[in-house]
C-alpha cells in the first residue's frame, strides 16, 4: 500500500476578504467549532447514555492588524455598539494559499458582525507596533 506526504501549508500565505474587498491583517485567528451533545437515556440500559450530536457551537473570528489612519475596524464595531447590528453585517472569506499563491482552502463566514474590538496598550517607552484586534460572530460557515 503506497503512503503519500501529507501537504502542510504556512500560516503566513493567507488573505481576508470583507463584503468581496480584501482586507489587510497580521494575524487571523479562525474559530472553534464545536459539536454540543445531547445525552439520551435508554430504559434497561445502565451503562451509560447515549450521547447524540446536537447543535454547532462556534468561536469567534479574531483579526489583528497594525493601528493605521483608517479607523473602519473600530467604526464598524460601533455600529453594532448602536444598535444597528443588521446594518453591520458583512460576509467574510479566509482564504490560505500555497508557495505558489495557488488557493489551498476558502472559509466562508456568512452574516459577520463585530462583536469585540481591542485597542492597542500604548506605552512611551515600548517601540512595538499599536496593534488593533476585532472579533466577529458570524451567522452560518462554509468551507470551499
Amino acid at each position: 500500500m503506497a503512503t503519500t506526504t501529507p501537504e502542510v501549508h504556512n500560516a503566513f500565505r493567507f488573505a481576508v476578504k470583507i463584503g468581496g474587498e480584501e482586507a489587510l491583517f497580521t494575524e487571523c485567528t479562525l474559530p472553534p467549532l464545536e459539536i454540543n451533545t445531547m445525552e439520551q437515556k435508554e430504559g434497561g440500559y445502565n451503562q451509560g447514555v447515549h450521547l447524540l450530536p446536537g447543535p454547532v457551537k462556534a468561536g469567534h473570528v479574531i483579526l489583528k492588524r497594525g493601528i493605521t489612519k483608517s479607523n473602519e475596524m473600530l467604526k464598524w464595531y460601533l455600529d453594532v455598539a448602536s444598535g444597528k447590528p443588521k446594518a453591520a453585517e458583512r460576509n467574510i472569506s479566509v482564504i490560505v494559499y500555497d508557495s505558489t499563491q495557488k488557493q489551498v482552502l476558502r472559509l466562508e463566514f456568512m452574516r459577520a458582525y463585530p462583536v469585540k474590538w481591542t485597542g492597542p496598550a500604548l506605552k512611551s517607552a515600548d517601540s512595538a507596533i499599536a496593534i488593533e484586534t476585532l472579533e466577529l460572530a458570524f451567522a452560518e460557515f462554509q468551507c470551499k
